[in-house]
């Protein structure tokens, strides 16, 4: 199964230790396609300006073309209002600017903030702060032997006292794809807001806010072809509209007196300071690229890759898988172990065959201590992957245990 979008990735075309450059390693960030890095270079060869500043032609281009790619990811997530959609450094600001601006505001003593054991570092760490100034207490929803969210779980855990469920809607650890409607219906019944954290699934798949009825939702550009720099918060209206600011400065005020500040509309009023433009014109293009491949032809790729990866690693004796037992449920990433080996030197290993993976702990520690591992290797792919990236991952793992002196 070769495609040729790997043709539109110059990155890909090079080698690495003198073997070809198989990528695997997605879920931390994915290459740029040639679209990508020329409509980033062009905004900086001919519309670089501050936007909402100048009311000289180079700026009002900046600016439109800052407007025009709100208005994209609007229809990318069916977003209601374009004034839904904050661009951000990255889906670790976006949450922290919830946490720190919504969490910090309407949460009190002895309210209760729902989190899952998967989530990443980014969607912990800013609600261990809340909740230890607020007085709050941070619940968890485990996921069973096989890395799902029951049922039983959500119904268990999120109670009257939930004030805030800020769940991934994929594991970046394990791919598996979490029940978010059901969770957002349990949520809403007792009144608590739904944060969900997209980096590994709004890449991947089609997601509709007004469909899922969440309250929030964050991704990062970088992990679906976008510059680094640039990520997004959406967030209901009348939810953003009651928050305060988190960042302040230029650019999200109306009027500054001596003593005190009135703040611009939505979405000024979460965009502090000279913003990325050049980073979101990336982002534009690479949502033009994706819905030029097609999420359905996106997921059917992926879907075939892990269909043919996991047969294959579970046929290796010195291989154990994480969260591989429903792949019904699992999108493209693949965590596993090589018996005996620290996932850094496997990592180091694979590395002189040309395949990059990643390995450590992938900032999740509590789901690194509940699985009872100090760290995994992770192989995540992306449409651009093939079955021969699939083989040369499968014929350097077969190589590892024997450079180390291990039989196979």
């Amino acid at each position: 199964m070769s495609n040729n979008y790997v043709n539109d990735f110059p990155i890909l075309q090079q080698t690495m230790n003198g073997k070809r450059l198989v990528y695997l390693d997605n879920g931390a960030t994915t290459q740029k396609p040639l679209s990508v890095i020329n409509a980033v270079q062009e905004y900086y060869a001919a519309f670089n300006a501050n936007p909402h500043r100048g009311a000289y032609e180079l700026s009002v281009k900046a600016t439109q073309i800052y407007e025009d790619a709100r208005e994209k990811v609007r229809k990318f997530l069916g977003a209601e209002k374009a004034s839904e959609i904050i661009f951000t450094k990255n889906a670790t600001e976006s949450l922290n600017l919830l946490a720190y601006s919504y969490g910090m505001t309407f949460i009190s003593p002895g309210d209760e903030i729902v989190i899952s054991i998967a989530e990443h570092h980014s969607n912990i760490v800013p609600w261990q702060q809340v909740a230890k100034a607020k007085g709050a207490t941070l619940q968890y929803l485990y996921v069973n032997e096989a890395g799902i969210l029951t049922d039983e779980e959500i119904e268990k855990k999120i109670s009257s006292k939930t004030k805030i469920v800020a769940v991934t809607q994929v594991s970046n650890v394990l791919g598996i794809v979490n029940p978010i409607e059901k969770i957002v219906h349990k949520a809403h019944s007792v009144g608590a807001v739904v944060i969900v954290d997209g980096a590994q699934s709004v890449p991947h798949f089609s997601v509709d806010v007004r469909a899922l009825d969440v309250d929030f939702l964050v991704f990062s550009g970088h992990k679906m072809l976008a510059p680094m720099g640039v990520g997004v918060l959406y967030g209901k209206e009348h939810l953003l509209d009651k928050m305060p600011p988190f960042l302040s400065g230029g650019d999200m005020i109306e009027y500054v007196w001596e003593q005190d500040t009135s703040f611009a509309p939505l979405p000024a009023k979460f965009e502090a300071g000279t913003q990325n433009v050049g980073g979101v014109l990336g982002l534009s293009a690479a949502i033009d690229y994706i819905e030029k491949v097609g999420f359905p032809n996106i997921e059917q790729i992926e879907e075939k890759l892990i269909h043919y990866a996991i047969p294959k690693l579970q046929q290796l004796s010195f291989i154990t898988l994480y969260g591989c037992d429903d792949l019904s449920k699992k999108t493209g990433v693949i965590s596993f172990n090589v018996n005996d080996i620290h996932p850094h030197d496997v990592s180091s290993i694979l590395d002189a065959d040309g395949v990059a993976i990643r390995a450590g702990h992938h900032c999740a520690h509590p789901l690194m201590r509940y699985l009872g591992v100090n760290a995994t290797c992770r192989a995540s792919f992306y449409f651009y992957n093939t079955r021969e990236d699939v083989d040369a991952l499968i014929n350097a793992l077969g190589r590892v245990r024997g450079v180390l002196g291990y039989g196979s």
